[in-house]
């Protein structure tokens, strides 16, 4: 069965490094309103899955 987890996280990696490849406010660390919340998703399914290794 697939691992909905790294299948989430690995999207919403995607999602963030497409935006931050064309975002100048994000590429230099002030992001935009769109860029914090990608990056806030990704930032909380990356520690979740990362957590859940740690479980194992």
């Amino acid at each position: 069965m697939p691992d909905d987890l790294h299948a989430r996280y690995m999207q919403a990696t995607a999602t963030w490094r497409t935006h931050l490849d064309n975002c100048r406010p994000c590429q230099t660390g002030q992001r935009c309103p769109t860029g914090a919340q990608l990056y806030e998703r990704f930032s909380r399914l990356q520690d979740a899955y990362n957590q859940r290794l740690r479980g194992r």
